[in-house]
């Protein structure tokens, strides 16, 4: 932006929390998206210094790369475990697992129910694509009906692999979890709320209220065979329906 004084003011920039380094993601992807709102809310709530966030297995599993903060790795969906383990040593840290959908509702299923059993002090951030996107597009446990992938080639069919699996709605229902929500990235509005939410549950952790999730509703281009702007409109048509967006949980400890 040009003043009156012919200098040139910068008004956006990379956050801090955020390298300089271009990211693997494809084209179209949401995973870049969410990284920017939460290296955003890490730069804003000045958490830099006192944050560790748990790499996951899956199209994120460079997540460590790109932030610039402290990070993890862990063993494929084995993130819940590891933030047990880092908040309960450094209790006063912000502690997140970023995962997607193969790496938090299949393989990893135990240890997300049980951290929000337990009502452990971390926040989790849950990218679902409804594919395994990493591993060449099989089918993932958030696939939908019809949706076809590498393993479903015909469709996915309730009747030989069941119906998607809502996490979110399921995590709700456990008491350990006060604070579960679902948002989207894809156009600014929705970024504005998925910022609101994420930093909800950041500030939930840091409270010391208990276990806070945050699902995002995600594109994938690459498997699902599509156009980034028709990735977009074929998750709007078919996943907000089967995934609505919104908050599934909050617990009156959260809402005072």
């Amino acid at each position: 932006m040009e003043g009156n004084n012919n200098v040139v003011e910068k008004i956006f920039t990379r956050p801090k929390s955020l390298t300089d380094v271009p990211t693997h993601y494809c084209p179209g992807c949401h995973h870049g998206l969410v990284h920017r709102l939460i290296a955003e809310i890490i730069d804003e709530t000045h958490l830099q210094a006192t944050t560790i966030g748990i790499a996951p297995v899956g199209c994120s599993v460079l997540a460590y790369d790109y932030f610039n903060f402290d990070m993890v790795g862990a063993a494929h969906g084995r993130a819940p475990a590891v933030a047990t383990g880092v908040k309960r040593v450094h209790p006063e840290n912000l502690v997140f697992t970023y995962q997607g959908d193969g790496d938090i509702a299949a393989i990893g299923c135990a240890e997300i129910v049980h951290a929000a059993v337990r009502g452990e002090k971390i926040s989790t951030i849950f990218i679902n694509n409804a594919i395994y996107g990493m591993t060449g597009g099989q089918m993932a446990p958030t696939t939908l009906i019809s949706q076809v992938t590498n393993t479903t080639p015909y469709g996915r069919c309730a009747e030989g692999t069941g119906k998607p699996l809502r996490l979110s709605e399921m995590i709700a229902t456990i008491d350990g979890a006060v604070y579960v929500a679902r948002v989207a990235v894809h156009d600014s509005i929705h970024m504005t709320k998925a910022k609101q939410c994420i930093k909800k549950a950041f500030d939930i952790q840091m409270k010391g209220l208990g276990f806070a999730m945050v699902e995002v509703l995600s594109t994938c281009p690459t498997n699902w065979g599509m156009s980034p702007l028709k990735a977009v409109d074929w998750m709007k048509e078919n996943m907000f329906p089967q995934f609505p967006l919104g908050v599934l949980k909050a617990s009156e400890e959260v809402l005072k």
